[in-house]
């Protein structure tokens, strides 16, 4: 139970006893550091309730808390605002309830709750993913992971783009240029050889253009009568009609692409309970599209294409098939959505994540499912994130100046590896133990820097920057871990029972107040879709510890019940951090 939770109903009696007047909302707020509390009431909402001013209204509500509510231990009123201070029986009390619980901050689904599916990623299969794709993928996995922490069944699933003339380009350069090269024979990652053609049409495709506009062309009519694009065109053709030879060569190239996700879905440590791939896909929704149609949703015009018109909800006029009867994108995600509810028939909500530059089209399509009355339809949500920009500019897939995502995991490894040499505590370590310890490290900047920062806003993603020490860091929440770690193995005494402690330290309290407050900043993550709130409760608790590490003595307290204490106050401070970070996909070292 919460504070508030404790002091509402005694404040509702308070009101009604002294005031006779009863309340039905009780507003708090976080005290203020220049004043004595640990929580306050606002004050204000009460006068148009009770005529009095509100110092003494305060002090009567303070004063009723204090003799009748044994958690209050006294108050002062500021203006408004009566802050109140917790006893410390309290703390001890709700400490030792929490220190041994291994999954504290977690609720156990209900089996009977509907599950959230959460998809993410959603490559195409042309190009290696790349640092867009890298906050996709953190993103997405980690709200999953907090949702599924706040208690409900998740799914986690992509959808794969490997179909449409994109694709073709890849296959055709390689048909062009590729003299049978394989990831084997290269020593490349699948998904990099694949990509490397993508990079090698859009080069002859540009040499073609200007070859065309300097007979004369014009760049449009070049773009159109380039002999490769053409050529591109007649083989996504060949494909829709189910040619062996390009469906074979398509299976092959794709099987490349997809070897080469797997590993670096691995390195970044994120994982899906299940696959869609376009190729299967495209042609859903045509059959909802005349079930919109009977139920008066869809419009057809003279010419066939069939409609939906949101001008009322404030959007626009939406297509939903061509006139010659073919499916367009929101086509098929309204048809996707239907059969991922089908194949999984407990999915009540799904979080799609994807950047910010398709908000318009997920209004349309969360819309046009909810005129078509699936219930599931008002548990959408697009979790729209911002694009990461890097110090030398954007970046651009078939120009080749993409971030790659192996790259850029190894660049932090590397990065971690020249700062941990510098600081010069690593002599003891084996070489495989550095070299996990670099990897922990640099992927950690990484995911933190990534992560710590609203989902909404656009990130200039700085690697130095990321792995510093200190600061609101990966790397720096990882090191005080590493410090607790230390600590504990230190202890060469029983520190498993419970302390007879029955006063805190200032410093104490405050840091089991701070881990109060997780399980309720895992419920507003996976309310919000946030990793952000997480990631930040993570640097408040560790700045607390460390301020209470350099405050007061630990191992070398003299008083025995104060040392237990601290100890386990430390252990929990650890295993929240490592469990916050586990949410968020991120390691902890047990030595730095």
């Amino acid at each position: 139970m919460t504070l508030q939770q404790i002091l509402t109903p005694s404040i509702e009696q308070a009101v009604k006893a002294l005031f006779d007047v009863t309340i039905d909302k009780v507003e708090f707020q976080t005290t203020r550091k220049e004043f004595e509390g640990d929580i306050t009431m606002v004050i204000f909402p009460l006068l148009k309730v009770v005529k009095s001013n509100p110092v003494e209204l305060g002090n009567k509500i303070g004063n009723y808390l204090v003799e009748n509510l044994a958690e209050v231990s006294r108050f002062n009123v500021v203006s408004g605002f009566l802050n109140i201070v917790i006893s410390d029986a309290y703390y001890l009390d709700f400490f030792g309830a929490i220190k041994d619980d291994v999954k504290f901050g977690f609720v156990t689904p209900n089996i009977e709750d509907k599950a959230v599916m959460v998809e993410y990623s959603s490559p195409n299969t042309n190009k290696p993913l790349h640092l867009g794709h890298v906050r996709n993928n953190l993103l997405g996995y980690s709200v999953a992971e907090i949702i599924k922490a706040s208690g409900k069944k998740v799914y986690k699933t992509q959808i794969i783009n490997d179909r449409g003339i994109h694709i073709c380009k890849s296959m055709l350069a390689w048909q062009k240029f590729g003299n049978g090269q394989t990831p084997e024979s290269t020593g490349l990652k699948g998904d990099k050889l694949v990509g490397n053609y993508y990079v090698a049409f859009d080069k002859a495709y540009k040499e073609e253009i200007a070859q065309l506009m300097n007979a004369g062309k014009t760049e449009e009519e070049a773009k159109k009568q380039a002999p490769i694009i053409l050529e591109a065109q007649e083989m996504l053709l060949k494909w829709e009609a189910g040619d062996d030879a390009v469906i074979t060569l398509w299976k092959t190239m794709n099987q490349w692409v997809y070897d080469g996700f797997a590993t670096t879905y691995k390195n970044l440590g994120v994982d899906f309970d299940a696959f869609y791939y376009e190729s299967n896909t495209y042609l859903l929704g045509k059959d909802v599209v005349q079930i919109g149609l009977d139920r008066g949703v869809f419009e057809k015009d003279p010419d066939g294409s069939v409609w939906i018109d949101l001008t009322d909800e404030g959007l626009d006029r939406k297509i939903v098939l061509r006139s010659d009867g073919t499916a367009v994108y929101m086509t098929q995600d309204i048809g996707t959505a239907i059969q991922r509810v089908k194949d999984y028939p407990d999915v009540g909500g799904m979080v799609y994540t994807v950047g910010n530059e398709q908000d318009y089209h997920f209004k349309v399509l969360f819309l046009i499912l909810k005129k078509l009355g699936f219930d599931w339809s008002k548990n959408l949500f697009h979790l729209s994130y911002g694009m990461v920009d890097l110090p030398s500019g954007k970046m651009k897939s078939r120009e080749g100046t993409v971030v790659d995502a192996d790259d850029l995991m190894q660049e932090m490894t590397d990065t971690a590896q020249k700062i941990a040499e510098d600081l010069g505590k690593l002599d003891s370590y084996s070489a495989e133990e550095k070299a996990k310890l670099y990897s922990t490290i640099g992927l950690g900047a990484l995911k933190y820097y990534i992560l710590k920062v609203d989902p909404k806003k656009r990130i200039l993603f700085n690697p130095e920057e990321s792995v510093d020490f200190a600061g609101n860091t990966g790397p720096f929440i990882q090191y005080t871990y590493a410090r607790i770690q230390s600590i504990i193995r230190k202890a060469n005494f029983d520190f498993s029972n419970t302390s007879k402690m029955t006063m805190l330290h200032e410093k104490e309290k405050e840091l089991v107040k701070q881990l109060e407050l997780f399980p309720e900043v895992i419920q507003n993550a996976a309310q919000h879709h946030s990793p952000a709130l997480l990631a930040n409760f993570t640097y408040d608790l560790v700045r607390e510890y460390n301020s209470f590490y350099q405050a007061v003595p630990i191992l070398g307290e003299e008083d025995l019940e104060k040392k237990i204490f601290r100890v386990q106050l430390s252990k929990k401070v650890a295993d929240t951090i490592a469990a916050s970070f586990k949410l968020l996909g991120i390691s902890v070292p047990e030595r730095m």
